[in-house]
C-alpha cells in the first residue's frame, strides 16, 4: 500500500460470524457498499472469482477481482485480501488491491480496510483522482457506518435515510502502524 492509500475503520456491535457473513456474501454486501451496485462470483471459481459494477450517472462501469480469506486464526482475527481491475475505459481506477481486517473487541468486532489503486488516462487520470480519492474514502466510510447501523438496529440499508450513516463516524487513519500494513495473505491472492 502507497502512502496516498485509503483507510477506514470502525467498531461495530456483532459477533464475528454475523460480520464475516455481510461482507463475504455479494447478495448482502451490494446492499450496504455505496461504492458496488452488483457483486457476483463468477461460475466455478469457488467464490475466489468476482464481477463487480458500479453505476455513475446512468453509465455502468464494471471490473473483476480475486479474493482470499483466513477464517481461522489463533488470536481470533480474520483476513480477506483481494485484487481487482477494470478494464472499462470509462474506469479511472485501472487496477488495486486491499485487505479487510476483523478483530474481536469486548464490545463487538473492530473491522478495518486499507486499499490503494492506480489510475488509468495517464496525468489527466492522476488530476481527477485528486478529487475521486477522497471522495472513494469518504464512499468507504460511509458505506462501513451505513453496515454498522444494519447489523446493531436491525434496519435494513435500504430503509435508512441517507443522512443516517455518516462517514465522520469511522477513524480515516491508522491508530496503529501495523493497521495500515497489508496482511501477508495479499501476496497470495492471484492478479484478476
Amino acid at each position: 500500500m502507497g502512502r496516498r492509500s485509503l483507510y477506514v475503520e470502525t467498531v461495530i456491535h456483532t459477533d464475528m460470524d454475523t460480520l464475516w457473513r455481510y461482507t463475504q456474501e455479494p447478495s448482502l454486501h451490494q446492499r450496504w457498499d455505496l461504492r458496488f451496485a452488483e457483486i457476483h462470483y463468477l461460475p466455478d471459481s469457488d467464490g475466489k472469482r468476482f464481477r463487480y459494477a458500479t453505476r455513475i450517472l446512468g453509465l455502468t462501469v464494471a471490473g473483476t477481482g480475486t479474493n482470499a480469506g483466513e477464517r481461522s486464526r489463533s488470536d481470533g482475527t480474520r483476513t480477506s485480501a483481494l485484487r481487482f481491475a477494470s478494464a472499462d475505459p470509462l474506469s479511472l481506477i485501472r487496477s488495486g488491491s486491499g485487505y479487510w481486517r476483523y478483530t474481536p473487541t469486548q464490545n463487538g468486532v473492530r473491522f478495518v480496510t486499507g486499499f490503494d489503486y492506480t489510475t488509468r488516462w495517464g496525468p489527466l487520470g492522476k488530476l481527477a483522482d485528486l478529487l475521486f480519492r477522497p471522495l472513494f474514502g469518504w464512499a468507504t466510510a460511509w458505506s462501513f457506518d451505513r453496515l454498522r447501523l444494519w447489523l446493531e438496529t436491525d434496519t435494513p440499508p435500504e430503509s435508512l435515510s441517507l443522512l443516517a450513516p455518516s462517514a465522520a463516524r469511522c477513524v480515516r487513519r491508522p491508530t496503529r502502524d501495523r493497521d495500515a500494513v497489508p496482511p501477508q495473505l495479499l501476496s497470495k491472492v492471484d492478479k484478476p
